[in-house]
């Protein structure tokens, strides 16, 4: 059983608005200025040994040291994150110490049951044999799309599948993985809002048009180690661009890649230098409805005459002090909120963290 209480206390850049692949994931949607306590996770974990080869286990946020079988099955039941378990990268996955960019620490177009916090009630399986792992999953979605609070009867809810294959390219271990969601939930078509303000006057508003219906999507997630200092990602996905994102963000359509390479080559081995790229896109549809004043969860600027894709850049220098980790981060936005008409942006970042 694990509880990971904390505390919080902050806004996101612009009020966690403007940009699709909005620049920090350790940001919030849910701003407050003054310090609250939450509960983000209560999740409880057991794991099945199915035999195969036995492996030592590092210690870890919410992982005790230890040994495990090659080939087993894990059960995780509670409140925790979707992509604790789903579209995980060694990396870009942790915005504590990798990338910040929401649409490069996960797939932009996984669409993910949570709360405005990140966090879900759901269970997840595992089944870890040979070189693959099969998982599955079901989980709550919020009450309304974007939301703080979470449908209390589980009757909108998402399923979510995964495959990873673990292999070795020149003694070098990577893997690949595929991830598809199927989400089933009261949710709008872009079409449809369009049509009705059209019909009525007023900009288009997908929560006047909402029905229960579903929204799926599918991504492609690769790891890649090249040397014992260098290693690379790359992520791709697409999700139904008709009806109107759930949770996450506003993005349809992305492609991302990067690497990260240790500080060995100029003797500071603890350093690290990561650099990635994004492309995210939307879909005519959504185009159609921004440009007809209608707003996504976090992107919508009352017209979109000249749309365009969000393209957005990000490097970082990571560092030790004593037992702090700095790290120095930037990134470019191009077309932020897929518009023509702004940007670019140059963002600047710091990051000083401890884990005892």
């Amino acid at each position: 059983m694990w509880i990971n209480p904390e505390i919080d206390q902050g806004f996101g850049l612009s009020s966690t608005l403007g940009v699709a692949g909005f620049p920090s994931g350790e940001a919030y949607k849910v701003g407050s200025a003054v310090p609250y306590a939450r509960i983000p996770r209560a999740f409880f974990r057991q794991t099945f040994d199915l035999g195969g080869e036995k492996k030592k286990v590092d210690g870890d946020i919410n992982q005790f040291a230890g040994t495990q079988m090659n080939d087993r099955i894990v059960l995780t039941v509670g409140k925790f994150a979707v992509t604790d378990v789903f579209d995980t990268n060694k990396y870009a996955h942790d915005p504590r110490k990798d990338f910040m960019n929401w649409s490069l620490v996960d797939t932009g177009t996984f669409d993910y049951a949570a709360d405005a916090w990140g966090y879900t009630y759901g269970a997840a399986i595992e089944w870890y044999t040979g070189a693959w792992t099969f998982r599955g999953g079901v989980f709550d979605l919020s009450r309304v799309p974007n939301s703080s609070e979470l449908d209390p009867r589980f009757e909108q809810f998402q399923l979510v599948g995964e495959a990873e294959h673990r292999h070795e390219i020149l003694g070098k271990p990577g893997k690949i993985a595929v991830t598809g969601f199927v989400s089933r939930g009261r949710m709008g078509r872009f079409d449809d809002a369009v049509a009705l303000a059209q019909a009525i006057g007023g900009p288009a508003d997908t929560a006047s048009v909402r029905t229960y219906r579903s929204r799926s999507g599918l991504s492609l997630n690769i790891e890649q180690e090249i040397a014992d200092d260098l290693g690379i990602f790359a992520r791709a996905g697409l999700a139904d661009g008709s009806v109107e994102s759930y949770e996450f963000t506003d993005i349809d359509s992305t492609v991302a890649a990067g690497l990260l390479l240790s500080g060995t080559r100029w003797k500071r081995p603890d350093d690290t230098v990561a650099l990635a790229g994004v492309v995210n896109g939307i879909s005519s549809a959504r185009r159609s409805y921004l440009d007809a004043g209608g707003l996504g969860i976090l992107v919508g600027d009352g017209k979109l005459p000249n749309p365009g894709p969000e393209k957005i850049v990000e490097t970082s220098y990571s560092f030790p002090i004593s037992i702090w980790r700095a790290t120095l981060n930037y990134q470019f936005i191009a077309n932020p909120a897929y518009n023509r008409d702004r940007g670019p942006v140059s963002i600047f970042g710091a990051r000083l963290r401890a884990q005892f």
